[in-house]
């Protein structure tokens, strides 16, 4: 057990008996009443993003979480395969465990596979991936990054918006926690 006055962005906790991460914590103390926690925690199961508030000081569990580093093989169907890169054990995921993170997978992606008391739960992208811009509206002689913006099809179908020099053929580095353009690679 600890203390909500505890909480980290990317601790793994559990609430009444559902599997949640920290997205983001803010401790409130009012002028007038007890202190308390206001969180931002997402469902690890469902994928659901809820909002909890907790009182100063208030005790939850924490969640042992085993993270397995795997190389993202190819999709079958539905179906995404993942290989162990140690034991070269095969696992595969269900297209609605990882919705989201599709976005950003490419084949032979290096990532952690998140899993609690050896139920599988999903992946944890990186802070950022390197995707390759596949469509997108020529770049204009003269533009520069302070001008304008446009949006651009990426190689595994993520749409963001870009600078105008960016043309396709370019390497973006994408940050995968709100899916946007960071700058080229």
């Amino acid at each position: 057990m600890i203390s909500v006055n505890d909480f980290k962005t990317g601790l793994t906790i559990v609430v009444d008996g559902v599997l949640y991460r920290v997205l983001d914590f803010q401790h409130v103390k009012p002028g007038k009443g007890a202190a308390f926690v206001r969180s931002k925690l997402r469902n690890l199961r469902n994928g659901s993003v809820n909002e909890k508030t907790f009182r100063a000081g208030e005790k939850v569990e924490k969640a042992q979480i085993d993270n397995k580093k795997m190389q993202y093989l190819y999709a079958s169907g539905d179906q995404h395969i993942f290989m162990d890169t140690d034991s070269y054990e095969q696992l595969e995921l269900n297209e609605n465990q990882i919705e989201y993170e599709l976005k950003f997978l490419r084949e032979n992606m290096e990532l952690q596979v998140i899993q609690y008391q050896g139920e599988t739960l999903g992946v944890e992208l990186p802070k950022s991936v390197e995707l390759e811009v596949i469509e997108t509206e020529p770049g204009i002689k003269g533009d520069t990054s302070g001008g304008g913006s446009k949006t651009a099809k990426l190689e595994t179908g993520l749409v963001v918006t870009v600078p105008l020099f960016i043309n396709v053929g370019d390497k973006l580095i994408i940050n995968t926690d709100e899916g946007s353009y960071v700058s080229r690679a």
